[in-house]
């Protein structure tokens, strides 16, 4: 099953799915999801997988467990919306912490797409053994350090404390330890690379990029 390409049509099914927000309508366009939603990704993840195998061969590679679900769960939210508007994929070890360990992720919505690697959210014991790590000079944090100050295509994400807990260190250092989570993405507002033939090339490259950093998280992981 080669990657046949994603299609603005994908945003339409999403956009219009949400906007009549029914059981019965998407029940009654479930096709035009799977055509147009769910089998791009799918192939999209099938065509990736050999290279994520190689990057971390723990790596979950099956789209069903990878592709986020049309369906909104509004069990603790105010916004009632029963479908969203966008969709992603991820790549991790462990489907079940999705929310707390790092993963490769690929999205897309109305405005663009983006691609990276990080936390949705990250557990203080995380945060704080990263932090730990990077103070004490940690091999695997200064391969990740090392990869991100030498190119421009990911930025440092994640909210920050108001003010740092560590003065005293450098500004390429402090904007590592004072984020209450962390992420490195590249974000594109079109979607000349979410339409691309060539998004498998570009997200394969990127991915094998982000490896050091990846191999630092997955560090920061095995020490909790």
């Amino acid at each position: 099953m080669s990657f046949g390409g994603i299609t603005g049509d994908a945003l339409r099914f999403l956009f219009e799915n949400r906007m009549n927000n029914s059981k019965d309508w998407y029940d009654s366009h479930k096709a035009d999801y799977k055509k147009y939603v769910y089998n791009p990704f799918a192939e999209l993840i099938t065509e990736l997988a050999p290279t994520m195998l190689e990057i971390d061969s723990q790596l979950i590679t099956l789209p069903s467990k990878l592709i986020s679900r049309v369906r909104r769960d509004t069990r603790f939210t105010k916004d009632k919306t029963l479908y969203r508007d966008n969709v992603w994929l991820v790549f991790l070890r462990d489907k079940s912490l999705m929310s707390t360990a790092p993963c490769f992720w690929f999205g897309i919505d109305q405005k663009g797409s983006s691609y990276g690697i990080g936390y949705y959210g990250a557990e203080p014991s995380s945060m704080a053994n990263m932090r730990e790590m990077i103070v004490n000079g940690h091999p695997a944090f200064l391969m990740a350090q090392k990869y991100y100050e030498a190119q421009n295509t990911f930025i440092i994400g994640g909210d920050s404390y108001k003010r740092s807990k560590y003065p005293e260190q450098p500004e390429n250092i402090r904007t590592w330890l004072d984020r209450k989570n962390i992420y490195f993405e590249a974000v594109q507002n079109n979607f000349e690379l979410a339409f691309s033939k060539e998004l498998p090339q570009v997200l394969k490259k990127g991915f094998k990029e982000l490896k050091p950093i990846y191999d630092f998280l997955c560090v920061v992981e095995s020490r909790i």
